[in-house]
């Protein structure tokens, strides 16, 4: 619908409301003043019927009647006004415009009614017998305290009619000149009350392209005026705040701008939000492009598509490594945290991505290195160790020399250990070997433990296994078997004599945790974080004693890893360590 100005509401309102008052003025005026002259007339009819009665006292009956209509007809000439004398039993006895005789009985009209009933009565109507209206007005005659007649006089009220005729044509006529006159005074008002609207309507126009420097003319009515304040006080506090946006925006931009690291921000539709120079840079777009159009469309990667959508369909954030393919293959470590609203609720997810691509060739590069190294120096050790041999067993050989070849013996063998243990360390990383199956957990730890028999008889530690015995697990058994063994070797080698040492498997949700724990020397706090780093040794003296390389728990480390799970440890110094391995656990009964 239409919506009307408010000058084209105000300006026809005050007109009609003009308008309304002068006829309702007029009427009232009007009413009074007919009824002012009726109520004239009435009491003149009624004088003038007192006068008659008295002229004619004591010769009202009907032995009178020639004379009381020639009186009556004199009366009524000389006054203007209708006389008729009407006997108690209704008829006319004399009436000064028609023939009495002639004329119907009169007994039951209504002005003669009532003064039958001893007072005056007044009635107006049309008379047929003259053929217009009239005031009729009867008083009551008495003759000794008799009711004997009544004396009627009447007077036509076309003369009142016609003088309030030319009073309604004179009061429509200045109505309609007051309407005329009031009607630019009309417009005034209205363009008065509407004019600091429209202005106002004006200034909030130019407030919403961001002119906010020119501000409302305070005029008009107090509450007009206190609008335009407050609409300028608004224009203020918007222009400081647009100005603080716009400084944290440029701040977030140079921020944004200069980070190594790409943000992209995604909604719950998968609509780009946002995405720094630096990601836009990653994948080959332009941040302009990128807003507000589908992830799929800007970034044609599946593997990070993928990951937003896992990050959608969860909660807390989630945190993964990615390979981008293309001409040259990237990878990515990428976090993704739930973006949040003012209300609270989440709009989307934040991905922040880190290019790990020159650190995973330098890492390739470490890995081969390291594998070439020890695969190369397999051969040289292996024939040391068969010379050395070949020598021990000479019987002529001299205790001093065979001192020297034990040793010689001794630490090729530690060398070896060395080199066997880099190549497994470095078929874990470079992925080789793992092969996954469903197989029985127990069986697993069975066989760990029968590799560690000869030492645990060595020690004289009683080892305990619990396990269910139908537990199934989707690992590779070699990898994990070789994890069991390497932390199952160090719970021995450091409990004491005739110790204890346990390896329990449970079901934690969806995690599978199978721990070692030792009652031996435990391990200081200090120490723990930096455990599994290769090489690292709490105290190095007696670790070489025991014939450790340093790489038993990082490949413990590498192995879990290759399972997608993790490796723990907590220890008290004095009561022993627990190595806790954590396989992600489905609820089919398979590691997932």
């Amino acid at each position: 619908m239409k919506r009307r100005r408010l000058v084209w509401q105000l300006y026809p309102t005050y007109l009609v409301l003009i308008l309304l008052v002068i006829l309702a003025v007029s009427w009232f005026v009007l009413t009074e003043l007919r009824g002012f002259h009726y109520r004239q007339t009435t009491s003149d009819l009624q004088s003038r019927a007192e006068l008659v009665e008295q002229q004619l006292f004591g010769r009202f009956d009907e032995g009178n009647r020639s004379w009381l209509n020639r009186q009556v007809n004199s009366l009524g000439k000389r006054s203007g006004t209708r006389i008729t004398l009407v006997l108690k039993d209704g008829r006319v006895l004399a009436d000064s415009e028609e023939d009495p005789l002639q004329m119907d009985n009169h007994g039951q009209r209504p002005e003669i009614l009532e003064a039958f009933a001893g007072r005056p009565g007044v009635s107006t109507r049309f008379s047929n017998t003259l053929g217009q209206t009239l005031m009729y007005v009867a008083i009551p005659v008495y003759d000794d305290g008799r009711l004997i007649g009544t004396v009627r006089t009447a007077m036509p009220l076309s003369d009142i009619d016609r003088t309030f005729q030319v009073i309604y044509w004179k009061l429509f006529g200045g109505g309609l000149v007051i309407a005329l006159l009031m009607a630019p005074i009309c417009w005034w008002l209205s363009r008065r009350i509407s004019r600091p609207l429209e202005e106002m309507t004006v200034g909030a126009q130019r407030f919403s392209r961001g002119e906010l420097g020119v501000p409302l003319k305070e005029a008009g009515s107090e509450e007009s005026s206190r609008l335009a304040a407050a609409m300028n006080k608004m224009a203020v506090e918007l222009s400081e705040r647009i100005a603080r946006e716009v400084e944290q925006r440029s701040e977030i931009e140079t921020v944004l701008g200069c980070m190594v690291e790409g943000i992209v921000a995604v909604d719950n539709d998968e609509q780009v939000i946002r995405l720094n120079f630096a990601a836009a840079d990653l994948f080959g777009v332009s941040t302009k492009i990128g807003s507000g159009r589908p992830l799929q469309e800007v970034i044609r990667q599946s593997e990070l598509q993928r990951f937003v959508s896992r990050a959608l369909g969860q909660q807390g954030p989630l945190e993964e490594e990615l390979v981008m393919h293309g001409p040259q293959q990237r990878y990515l470590h990428a976090q993704a945290t739930p973006l949040t609203g003012k209300s609270k609720e989440r709009i989307g997810v934040l991905v922040v991505l880190h290019d790990l691509t020159r650190l995973r060739r330098l890492e390739s590069v470490r890995r081969d290195f390291v594998a070439n190294v020890s695969h190369e120096l397999k051969t040289p050790i292996t024939a040391i160790r068969g010379a050395v041999e070949t020598l021990l067993d000479d019987e002529e050989l001299n205790p001093v020399s065979s001192r020297f070849l034990e040793i010689i013996f001794k630490q090729s063998e530690r060398l070896n250990a060395l080199v066997e243990d880099l190549l497994d360390l470095s078929r874990i990383e470079q992925g080789q070997g793992w092969e996954m199956r469903g197989v029985r957990l127990l069986s697993v730890l069975e066989s760990a433990r029968n590799a560690c028999e000869s030492l645990l008889l060595e020690h004289e530690i009683d080892l305990k296994i619990f396990c269910p015995e139908q537990l199934q697990a989707r690992v590779n058994p070699p990898l994990l078997e070789q994890a069991i063994v390497n932390l199952l070797t160090n719970a021995i080698k450091y409990s004491e004599m005739q110790s204890r040492v346990v390896i329990e498997v449970a079901q934690l949700d969806d995690k599978l945790a199978i721990r070692v724990q030792d009652f031996g020397c435990g391990i200081a706090q200090e120490h723990l974080d930096r455990l599994f780093e290769r090489f690292y040794r709490v105290d190095q003296a007696r670790s070489r004693s025991l014939g450790g390389t340093g790489l038993g728990l990082a490949i413990v480390k590498h192995v879990a890893q290759a399972h997608r799970g993790d490796v723990r440890v907590t220890s008290i110094p004095g009561e022993g360590s627990t190595f806790t391995v954590l396989l992600p656990f489905n609820r089919t009964g398979e590691v997932s």
